[in-house]
């Protein structure tokens, strides 16, 4: 599995009453989808955060089927 999917899966945090994303979280998202599809910032920025995540998701899933078996 993909080590990014482990960090990204943490959820979200409360910030006075306000929910927020963390940054650090929303940047490492959207490099990891970037480099994979060459999606624009705009466009992954543009993207609803539970969107986001299903996309990390499957390309984890597309990367680990594709190692090869050790």
């Amino acid at each position: 599995m993909s080590p990014l999917s482990n960090g990204i899966c943490s959820g979200v945090d409360f910030v006075g009453g306000v929910l927020s994303y963390p940054s650090e979280q929303l940047y490492e998202e959207v490099a990891f989808i970037a480099y994979h599809f060459h999606w624009s910032q705009d466009e992954l920025l543009n993207l609803e955060h539970i969107d986001r995540q299903r996309w990390v998701k499957e390309i984890s899933r597309i990367n680990q089927r594709s190692q090869p078996l050790s």
